[in-house]
């Protein structure tokens, strides 16, 4: 199996989201992290980042949260130009694992008409909710015909233990993480925003945009152990950490 660290787009945003210590004014730059994993059954795709268009028109598909979360990508910093960059088209794969359902983690949705979704009930319970409507959820990004496999639980994917998924929810009810297990380099906790930067899990900070922040509490526990076990965990929006693997190659075996 190999695991290729894909773009989902990047982001602006205030740095006290993440951590408090940080001036009001101070922003921080974000990538937005997504992978695919080819497994020997099928191509997996965890978290489809920003759609396209939102490097254009943000305010035309986002509407206000812009101001929050600004897109700072170029046209071609999206999963689907990075797919076409390694020789795939979204029908090519199989999975499309959403690790929830704010907009820069499946924007993309919407091109992988021949994929199977796999998202968590409570994310998608979440996401129904008119409430939510444009509160970081758009039916835009989601709601589309493609088959959806709503989880509740651990899954493994193939029963073999190289894909795993592991709702680890606080960020959002249901944030699904996926711990993958290579066969040369390791074991990996794709982590996207359960720990969105590093600091975040060593200095044990809860960010200011959590749902629910004893159960983000539960969740660093437990990803904490699964670090001291011996996983690397990639964080959802670290930009050291990105551009320390992107610089030393984008695929992992």
């Amino acid at each position: 199996m190999k695991m290729h660290i894909l773009s989902g787009g990047r982001l602006r945003m205030k740095k006290h989201i993440y951590l408090p210590e940080a001036a009001r004014e101070e922003t921080i730059d974000l990538p937005v992290s997504c992978f695919l994993l080819r497994h020997p059954q099928a191509n997996v795709l965890f978290d489809t980042g920003c759609h396209p268009s939102v490097a254009e028109d943000a305010e035309g598909r986002w509407g206000n949260l812009t101001r929050a979360m600004t897109p700072i990508m170029g046209k071609a910093d999206n999963v689907i130009a990075e797919l076409a960059a390694i020789g795939l088209a979204p029908s090519d794969i199989d999975v499309v694992v959403n690790s929830h359902l704010h907009c820069d983690h499946c924007g993309g949705n919407g091109f992988f008409t021949e994929s199977t979704i796999f998202v968590h009930a409570e994310e998608m319970k979440t996401a129904r909710d008119p409430e939510m409507e444009g509160n970081g959820y758009f039916q835009t990004d989601w709601n589309h015909d493609m088959l959806i496999e709503e989880i509740s639980s651990e899954v493994d994917m193939f029963d073999d233990g190289r894909i795993v998924l592991l709702p680890l929810p606080g960020h959002t009810p249901g944030l699904t993480t996926v711990l993958a297990s290579l066969p040369e380099s390791g074991t990996y906790l794709l982590a996207s925003d359960a720990v969105p930067l590093k600091q975040n899990l060593d200095r044990e900070i809860i960010p200011k945009n959590t749902w629910n922040k004893d159960l983000l509490t539960d969740s660093l526990a437990e990803i904490r152990r699964i670090e001291q076990s011996g996983a690397e965990v990639i964080c959802g929006h670290d930009r050291a950490q990105w551009e320390a693997r992107r610089s030393s190659g984008t695929t992992l075996k």
